[in-house]
């Protein structure tokens, strides 16, 4: 065996996690005087797993020996590898790859790791962000440019049926963003207007036209001043009822909760109505709204809008204008929809996420979440489930505990 002094010790300890694991390991370390450079502990179902890249002293082999002294006391195994270089960052492409399934399943996570090994990148580090309701793990890739792996693992995602946001590693998804969110079957579940036309016995004509209007067959402005024409004569109080049985995304509460607490803004872009999204705005504290206005006379739908169509570019002028009135970049927008006049939108912020979307919205965003959580977005900027559970808990907000 090779007995040459090494410049270096990587020590790994693993075991039934306990208090006072690291703290003896140290106290070994430090009657050494060796100099830390680098370290990497988990804790995963209990057991213990303490990474600590030293410097080799002088007499490497005594040092050594009292590590395993310590290991055997403490019930646990311990490898020292000798001579092991610390951690290089590849200079290009760095990205967080976020992978979130319901459920999670080896051979997707197989497909992945394949899919980045054949990139020529590398897998630096991997980190749970939640276990229930999803599983979410944030993979730390290097080696590969961003657009390159989003590109490769989009196919993977579709084949293993789970999702996939890849993002560049940099100081922006530590920043404060703005959000932007469609409306209708993204922050609330169903369409409005399909709500109302159920109220003038039009249901089944508006699903029709709207659904068509969101696979992107019919020209949004005309479907919509079509749809809107079915409500003529319908009660302004019909919107009261409606607005009362919305039912918000699953997570769309603590979404807007959890980013707000870090400074993040909020925007609804809509083509639906403004009489419905200004009071959901004022309800989570959204900061800014933009849909079309109902005309009403009398008490009663007119059948007719208001002013200018919020269609597809309008969507995507009011993200402009809302990153510009908030002082932050395109780059530093997320925006959220579903249908197919939301597809400018998606592409002039820095991420595009389809949420639950039609097929060719899926296709040209840059991830799609398709778990019927909205909170889910969450993990894509870095943040887990414990600690949004623990911000809540401060404040009284209790979440039920998953099972096991």
């Amino acid at each position: 065996m090779d007995e040459t002094d090494p410049k270096t010790l990587l020590i790994t300890l693993t075991g039934k996690d306990r208090p006072g694991v690291t703290a003896a390991v140290f106290s070994r370390l430090a009657a050494a005087g060796v100099e830390v450079l680098d370290i990497e502990q988990i804790v995963l179902r209990g057991r213990l797993v303490l990474g600590v890249l030293v410097s080799a002293p002088r007499d490497w082999k005594r040092l050594r020996d009292a590590v395993t002294e310590t290991a055997s006391a403490l019930g646990m195994q311990v490898e020292v590898d000798r001579g092991v270089g610390d951690n290089k960052v590849r200079a290009v492409g760095r990205s967080h790859v976020t992978v979130i399934g319901s459920p999670l399943r080896a051979a997707a996570m197989a497909a992945i790791a394949g899919r980045i090994a054949d990139c020529g990148a590398n897998i630096d580090r991997i980190e749970r962000m939640a276990r229930y309701p999803v599983t979410a793990i944030d993979l730390h890739v290097s080696g590969v440019e961003p657009v390159e792996l989003r590109r490769v693992l989009a196919t993977e995602a579709a084949a293993q049926g789970v999702d996939i946001a890849v993002q560049p590693a940099n100081l922006l998804r530590r920043g404060m963003r703005l959000i932007v969110m469609d409306v209708d079957s993204t922050l609330v579940q169903g369409e409005v207007i399909e709500m109302l036309a159920a109220h003038a016995g039009a249901e089944a004509e508006v699903a029709r036209i709207t659904e068509a209007a969101m696979r992107g067959e019919l020209d949004f402005e005309e479907s919509l001043r079509h749809r809107v024409a079915l409500l003529e004569g319908l009660p302004a109080s019909a919107l009261d009822e409606v607005y009362d049985a919305l039912v918000l995304a699953p997570g769309a509460r603590t979404m807007v909760r959890t980013l707000r607490r870090l400074g993040y803004r909020f925007a609804l872009v809509s083509g639906g109505f403004s009489q419905i999204t200004d009071r959901l705005a004022a309800d989570l504290s959204i900061d800014f709204a933009r849909a079309n206005e109902l005309e009403i006379v009398d008490g009663r739908l007119t059948g007719g809008i208001v002013g200018p169509v919020v269609d597809r570019a309008g969507k995507a002028s009011a993200l402009r204008e809302f990153a510009a009135a908030v002082g932050v970049p395109q780059a530093a927008v997320i925006a959220i929809g579903d249908g197919a006049n939301d597809l400018d939108m998606l592409d002039a912020a820095g991420l595009g996420i389809a949420y639950n979307a039609k097929p060719m919205v899926r296709d040209a965003a840059d991830t799609a979440v398709n778990v019927p959580y909205l909170d889910a977005i969450v993990y894509l900027l870095g943040i887990s489930r414990e600690e949004v559970e623990a911000a809540d808990a401060e404040v009284g907000i209790i979440t039920p505990a998953p099972p096991l």
